[in-house]
């Protein structure tokens, strides 16, 4: 039988015969995933300056990241690659939409980066950076998130930029 979970994390429905390992949307782990049923919704609140800071760069920093895998999606020669950057700017521009949402703000318009390496090795390389940039980053703001809310998006994040990590590790010609 078919049944509706949610993800906590981008709030987005999923439907299927079981509960996904990972959000299809934004990659969030199976434990952010509930019963759409059981869904409350979460009130995130005034943000203090540094909370507000961390989700402005935060925000920042997925919208310069999904272009990039737009980017080198449409320019590297590997197909597997092709697939696998689509979707890694898809997942960081669902991220970004996760943060203008705390943020209040609409999301902006997403497009590929101008430029970025041909070479998938390279590409590899920069997206390696990029996601541990990331993860560095999100630790820190978890740490010092005084909001429920925006806490437990940093802490879910860095496990999917985690994930995200792992790709390029296992595809990089050391």
């Amino acid at each position: 039988m078919v049944k509706v979970f949610r993800c906590i994390i981008c709030k987005e429905a999923y439907m299927g015969d079981e509960k996904p390992k990972q959000c299809p949307y934004c990659g969030a782990h199976e434990k952010y995933i509930i019963f759409a049923k059981d869904w409350i919704e979460s009130v995130v609140g005034e943000l203090n300056e540094t909370d507000k800071e961390n989700v402005k760069k935060a925000l920042q920093l997925e919208i310069d990241n999904a272009k990039f895998y737009f980017c080198a999606s449409n320019n590297t020669k590997n197909i597997e690659g092709q697939a696998m950057f689509k979707r890694l700017g898809k997942v960081e521009r669902e991220h970004a939409d996760v943060w203008c949402k705390i943020l209040r703000i609409a999301l902006p318009e997403i497009k590929a980066a101008e430029t970025c390496a041909e070479d998938y090795q390279e590409q590899l390389k920069d997206s390696h950076a990029r996601e541990e940039r990331a993860i560095n980053f999100y630790k820190k703001a978890a740490n010092q998130a005084q909001n429920e809310r925006v806490k437990q998006v940093f802490e879910a994040v860095v496990e999917v930029e985690k994930d995200h990590l792992g790709l390029s590790e296992e595809r990089m010609i050391k």
